[in-house]
């Protein structure tokens, strides 16, 4: 109504319409039209300024304002039906608009009923300016006010995120507290979402939160590897909105300023004492949310979902994603690589010996890549030093140790003696790494082919005597001939072998 009191204002001052127009940016026409309705009232400039903008609309548009006819109610009356069919791939308003003129020949032409359909869209739904096709996307985001349950062993109030979810096509909410927005708990959060949709989307548009974006673009974001794994394991595609383009995710947004009036307001009115039992209640409050019809609709959220977009979503992967984490490591001279979590060995390729390599490792399988290619994949063990072996993976001068197991030193060490294999067994027992001991077992038992078996008995029977298992106690023995003399049974246990830097009791007399 400002512009047209311009237009009055200027033509009663003699400015031209083309003038008045061009000022305006009005169309010349609709000027033309605004000075004819004011000359036919035949009423003072003064006296119409003086009227509001509720009251000089109603003078102005009176031909807007008409009852509408039953050719128009028609019309609408056939848009509820057109909106559901417009969400599926492939329909049109064309196709639409052949289907109405089908049941009503004497309806609107195709440009008109295109402009009253944008009309009614707008009017019905402000917020949704986006025509969405079923299982094409999933928007989500986190509420910016956040939940809070109270903590039953420390009586603190903890507050807790709010993750959003929402399907483009049907608009179907899934809302769910989590401790944070880490990308452990936004990647559970999303599967969570998808479970609850039972299928997944062709993609999933996020904000730029450092759980799914690691930097930021506005044409092509790079994606946090974590992330763009779980979307590869659902078979979707990840679609950040571009920074600072809230629009890309206006749908989002609207839903979470509509659970701020329907879940939060339930929800606050209650005391809860765990995370579990906030999210038990935040679901009873979603349930009564998407079946609640829509505005100016007579279906709701979820009878929207079953008859449009439920049998369009993917298939859910058989398997739960599991969080993959990511370490850089060295492979060891023995081509293996060392799992610090687990202190677990697993081994590689020997042409890789001395190369960074990259471990990405979820509960059940490690993974090994060099420059994006996979060059080892092992079962996840958790046995702390331990070696899982693939035989392929080792030089044919290396492959004698894959046979480097406690059973088997035992069993060598019983085919010398049972005072050696006894001698070996304390040792595989008391070293902490099982490699150290290995070698340890390995140095000893060969022994047998120098010293003979006898000699290394009797080395091994002498060294137990004395407590000591190494492999330098065995080697200083042999080397003394220490195994050659009789032990003096009346002599201290603690008596060790002579060594040139112990000094004896008899120094200290």
């Amino acid at each position: 109504m400002t512009k047209v009191r311009i237009i009055l204002r200027q033509y009663t001052q003699g400015v031209s319409r083309k003038m008045i127009g061009e000022k305006t940016t009005v169309a010349r026409n609709t000027v033309k039209k605004y000075i004819r309705q004011f000359i036919a009232m035949d009423r003072p400039l003064e006296e119409l300024e003086k009227l509001t903008d509720s009251e000089l609309e109603r003078l102005f548009m009176a031909d807007k304002q008409k009852e509408p006819d039953q050719r128009y109610k028609d019309m609408v009356s056939f848009f509820p039906e057109m909106e559901k069919a417009l969400k599926r791939k492939g329909v049109t308003r064309e196709h639409q608009w052949q289907k109405y003129i089908s049941v009503y020949p004497d309806g609107y032409r195709l440009s008109q009923f295109k402009q009253y359909y944008n009309q009614w869209r707008h009017r019905v739904n402000s917020v949704m300016h986006m025509e969405h096709k079923s299982g094409d996307k999933m928007y989500v985001d986190y509420a910016g006010d956040k939940l809070e349950y109270i903590d039953v062993e420390t009586g603190e109030v903890r507050q807790v995120e709010v993750f959003v979810a929402i399907l483009g096509a049907s608009q179907l909410t899934y809302v769910e507290a989590s401790m944070s927005q880490q990308k452990e708990d936004f990647i559970t959060s999303c599967e969570n979402a998808l479970l609850y949709f039972g299928g997944s989307p062709q993609a999933i548009v996020t904000d730029n939160l450092r759980s799914a974006v690691t930097r930021s673009d506005r044409y092509e974001a790079t994606l946090n590897e974590t992330f763009r794994d779980f979307v590869m394991h659902y078979n979707m595609t990840a679609l950040p909105a571009g920074p600072y383009r809230p629009t890309h995710k206006a749908l989002v947004e609207g839903a979470v300023k509509i659970i701020y009036r329907t879940i939060y307001t339930t929800i606050r009115e209650k005391t809860f004492y765990s995370l579990d039992e906030l999210n038990t209640a935040i679901k009873v409050a979603l349930e009564d949310h998407n079946n609640k019809l829509l505005k100016g609709r007579d279906y709701s959220r979820r009878q929207l979902f079953d008859e449009i977009e439920k049998q369009v979503l993917q298939e859910l992967a058989v398997y739960r994603y599991q969080t993959k984490h990511k370490k850089v490591v060295t492979v060891m001279k023995n081509n293996h690589v060392c799992l610090s979590e687990d202190r677990h060995y697993y081994s590689v390729p020997y042409r890789f010996i001395g190369k960074k390599v990259t471990m990405l490792y979820n509960q059940n399988q490690v993974e090994i890549y060099s420059h994006y290619e996979r060059i080892a994949a092992h079962q996840r063990s958790y046995t702390p030093y331990g070696y899982t072996t693939v035989d392929d993976h080792l030089a044919s001068r290396h492959r004698y140790k894959s046979e480097w197991t406690p059973e088997n030193f035992i069993q060598r060490a019983g085919f010398i003696g049972k005072e050696t294999q006894e001698y070996i067994m304390k040792i595989l027992d008391k070293r902490q790494h099982p490699e150290q001991a290995y070698k340890s077992c390995q140095g000893i038992l060969s022994f047998a082919a120098r010293a003979g078996s006898d000699r290394l008995n009797k080395a091994c029977s002498r060294a137990m005597f004395f407590n000591d298992f190494s492999y330098n106690t065995i080697r200083i023995i042999l080397e003394k001939k220490l195994d050659m003399q009789e032990i003096d049974q009346q002599e201290n246990q603690s008596l060790m072998p002579p060594h040139t830097n112990i000094r004896g009791k008899d120094y200290y007399k």
